[in-house]
């Protein structure tokens, strides 16, 4: 049996949908990478596993290409979300489930399910929470080292952990250098995804992301929201406000509860069918090309 997938992206940051009521695959780490490589494999920023049903909740899988398992992502969610509407899961304008970050409720803007409001749970500053090593503090305005250079951080959890450096001038080749230290600095225990940003005025922020277990992305909503929560507890932004990317704009929007709500678009690419031999290559187990 051929392994099907459905592949999906939110402004540039594309992932694959990877329904285990659909297919005969055990995921593992081999196969993940060999999926996503964009040489060998379909090519992907990640998979998502789900529908998993348990009982009347559902719940989704989110995995970075290195095989690991992430706790949430903002582009992910958005994609899951529409994928459950596409395939049919859902009739209703609205879908709440479950990621290993917490619980996400998603609400259908337009008739297609592409426009997305979701609720991403609440921002923590707070070191255990994200976590960062030391004692129990918010880190805000910290400075950290990485690869001899210090900077000025703020970090924070959206149920994955972030470090956001405020700068003048942001590029890709910036983050990329930064990221690959900050990535599994020792300050974090479960590693960290690195963002670098730039206030343009009360309501506009950019930024660039370098992703843990992905590395450069074009977009990220856990980051966005990050970022948009790192503005305004510093002061320098409005509730809500629009986070900028090389991959497109979300609308980010902080409330008086603490809860982080995220507004953008996700675009179906089509539907993926894996070769018999490419199948059973993953179903044997066969390692990655080096």
């Amino acid at each position: 049996m051929n392994v099907i997938l459905e592949k999906y992206h939110g402004l540039g940051n594309d992932y694959l949908v990877f329904d285990p009521n659909k297919n005969e695959l055990c995921l593992n780490e081999e196969n993940i990478k060999l999926i996503c490589h964009r040489n060998f494999g379909i090519g992907s920023d990640g998979i998502l596993m789900g529908p998993v049903f348990d009982g009347k909740s559902i719940q989704v899988r989110i995995f970075n290409p290195d095989g690991s398992e992430a706790e949430k992502s903002g582009n992910g969610v958005r994609i899951f979300a529409k994928y459950l509407k596409d395939a049919g899961y859902i009739q209703k304008n609205h879908v709440i489930f479950k990621t290993l970050g917490g619980e996400i409720e998603a609400y259908y803007l337009n008739e297609e399910g592409s426009r997305l409001k979701i609720s991403m749970g609440t921002l923590s500053f707070w070191s255990d929470e994200i976590p960062v090593a030391g004692e129990r503090r918010e880190v805000v305005n910290e400075e950290m080292t990485f690869r001899d250079t210090p900077y000025l951080v703020t970090c924070v959890s959206i149920g994955n952990p972030h470090c956001i450096i405020l700068m003048e001038e942001i590029s890709k080749e910036l983050v990329c250098h930064i990221g690959r230290f900050s990535e599994a600095a020792p300050y974090f225990p479960n590693r960290i995804n690195t963002l670098i940003m730039k206030v343009m005025d009360r309501t506009n922020i950019a930024i660039e992301i370098y992703e843990r277990g992905a590395g450069y992305t074009l977009a990220s909503g856990s980051s966005c929201c990050a970022a948009a929560g790192a503005a305004f507890k510093m002061g320098l932004t409005d509730p809500k406000c629009y986070v900028h990317m090389p991959g497109g704009t979300l609308e980010i929007e902080i409330c008086e509860d603490g809860r982080v709500m995220m507004t953008g678009d996700v675009c179906h690419v089509g539907k993926v069918t894996l070769g018999h031999t490419f199948s059973e290559k993953l179903r044997n187990g066969n390692p990655e090309p080096k």
